[in-house]
C-alpha cells in the first residue's frame, strides 16, 4: 500500500483529556500498518511522552538548539520502532527562537524527514501562540475532547480562535474516555452544532472515539502503551481503527514531502 507523508497535530482546549496517551498509541498502531511515525513532544513545559512509555532519553531538543547534538542523536525508539523526538521543560518557545536556531532546527529536521512518513505533534493544551502555529502548519488538526462539559467548551474555544484569527476551517474530532459510541457522537454533534451556529460552515470530521478502559489505566501505571501491553483491549482496538482512519485521511489528498514543508512553514524560514 502506498502512503503519503502526513503531518498531524493533536490538540485540546484543556489538559487532562489523555492526549499524550492517544498520540503514543496511535503512533504504535500506525507502525503496525507499515508506516514510519515520528512523535514530536511539543508540550515543552510538560514533556511526558518518554515518561508514559518508560523511556529515559539522555538528550532532547535543547541539545540540538545549542549545537551539542544532531537530531539523530536525540531521537529515541519506542514500541514497534516508533521514533520520538523528546522535548524538555525550560526550552524556549519555538516561536521565540533566533534565526540561527530556526535554520539549525530546519536543517536537522530535513536530515531525518526522509526516514519517517508521519509526524505526530503532541501540542500543549490551550491556545498559546505555539499551539496555534502548530495547528496552522499541520495538514490535519485532531482535536481531542472528552464528554465533560468543560472539555467541550474549551475545545470549541480552540476551534474558534483558529477559525476567527487564522481562517483554519478543517478539524478532525476525536472523543476520548467515552462510555459508548453513542455518547461520543453526541459530544461530536454538540461541538459541531455550536460551531455551525456561531462560526459558520466549518469542515468538521468525526474521527471516532477511545472508550473508557481499565486496561489502559493498567498500562499507564506500568509505563507501557496499552496497545503494546494489552493488544486485544477495547481501547487498543479503538486505536487500530483510529490509525486506519488516519491513513484514509492521508489518501484523500495525495501530497508528498509535507514534513519538510511543515518545518519550513512553522519556523517561517525562507
Amino acid at each position: 500500500m502506498e502512503f503519503t507523508h502526513s503531518v498531524l497535530s493533536f490538540s485540546s482546549g484543556k489538559g487532562g483529556v489523555g492526549k499524550t496517551n492517544i498520540v503514543a498509541n496511535t503512533a504504535i498502531a500506525l507502525a503496525e500498518l507499515g508506516k514510519r511515525p515520528l512523535i514530536f513532544d511539543a508540550d515543552l513545559g510538560l514533556a511526558n511522552i518518554d515518561v508514559l512509555l518508560g523511556l529515559a532519553p539522555a538528550y532532547n531538543i535543547k541539545h540540538v538548539l545549542s549545537g551539542e547534538k544532531g537530531i539523530k542523536d536525540i531521537v529515541v525508539t519506542g514500541p514497534k520502532d516508533i521514533r520520538i523526538l523528546p522535548a524538555s521543560s525550560g526550552v524556549p518557545e519555538l516561536l521565540d527562537l533566533t534565526e540561527t536556531q530556526k535554520r539549525l532546527l530546519l536543517d536537522e529536521m530535513e536530515v531525518i524527514s526522509g526516514e519517517v512518513d508521519t509526524l505526530l505533534i503532541d501540542t500543549s493544551a490551550g491556545i498559546s501562540d505555539t499551539v496555534l502555529y502548530f495547528n496552522m502548519a499541520s495538514q490535519y488538526r485532531i482535536i481531542v475532547v472528552t464528554p465533560e462539559p468543560t472539555s467541550i467548551t474549551d475545545a470549541y474555544a480552540l476551534i474558534k480562535v483558529l477559525y476567527s484569527r487564522h481562517k483554519v476551517d478543517e478539524f478532525c474530532i476525536l472523543v476520548n474516555m467515552s462510555s459508548s459510541e453513542r455518547e461520543a457522537k453526541k459530544v461530536y454533534n454538540q461541538l459541531s452544532n455550536v460551531a455551525d451556529r456561531f462560526l459558520g460552515s466549518l469542515r468538521m470530521k468525526y474521527l471516532g472515539f477511545i472508550p473508557k478502559d481499565q486496561y489502559l489505566q493498567k498500562a499507564v501505571l506500568q509505563q507501557r502503551a496499552v496497545l503494546d501491553m494489552y493488544p486485544d483491549a477495547p481501547s487498543s482496538q479503538a486505536f487500530k481503527r483510529l490509525a486506519k482512519g488516519i491513513v484514509a485521511l492521508g489518501q484523500e489528498v495525495r501530497v508528498d514531502g509535507n514534513i519538510k514543508f511543515f518545518w519550513r512553514d512553522f519556523l517561517n524560514v525562507v
